[in-house]
């Protein structure tokens, strides 16, 4: 099985404490949201989860500023009600940063689901796809991805099976999800697709 490209690189600033996430293999690992600033003003929220010996050599606490660099985690959440992909970000290498907000993603993988080209009320093209990365040891990351303008229109041409790269950012957004109980606001991560590039040049 190939192993494809997995490579995250974060600037932002803590937004809560480290908090217990789960324990593997007898090794802990600790959560916490990482705010990034975009240019625009607005902020992404992704999830880093940090091993318990790393955020040991770099202890991060709320309103740390810090570089994580790492790999998008996918992760099917079966408890509750339905199944609920859970995406994070794995921390490989944690340091404290200086205030700079950068967010950069690079994937190559296998696309596992048709494209879907729709437009927006405005008229711009988008595309959605899932992207399958896989790991060693026989495991794979199924990543959703989000396409605009020109890109949509390059990705909707593909089908399942062909391979694809791409660099672009981390993003979360806010929806509202309806249940018996009522609606419940809930943040979506995914891969915002910038450019696609050859795999080669990733």
């Amino acid at each position: 099985m190939e192993i494809n490209q997995n490579y995250v690189e974060l600037w932002g600033v803590a937004a809560a404490e480290p908090s217990l996430s789960h324990e593997n293999h007898g090794q802990k690992f600790y959560k916490f949201p990482l705010r990034v600033e975009r240019l625009s003003g607005q902020a992404d929220v992704p999830v880093v989860v940090v091993p318990e010996g790393l955020l040991r050599q770099c202890p991060a606490a709320e309103g740390d500023a810090l570089r994580v660099t790492g790999q998008l985690r996918s992760f099917n959440n079966k408890s509750g009600q339905g199944s609920r992909l859970v995406i994070t970000v794995l921390a490989q290498e944690l340091e404290a940063g200086d205030g700079g907000s950068f967010n950069r993603i690079a994937l190559s993988g296998v696309l596992c689901k048709q494209p879907y080209l729709r437009r927006t009320p405005l008229g711009r093209s988008i595309c959605d796809v899932i992207l399958a990365v896989n790991r060693r040891y026989g495991r794979a990351d199924y990543l959703p991805c989000i396409a605009w303008g020109q890109v949509a229109a390059q990705v909707a041409h593909m089908s399942v099976g062909d391979r694809l790269a791409l660099e672009g950012r981390v993003q979360s957004r806010t929806y509202t999800k309806l249940l018996d109980t009522g609606p419940e606001e809930r943040v979506a991560f995914e891969v915002s697709i910038m450019q696609l590039v050859e795999p080669e040049n990733i």
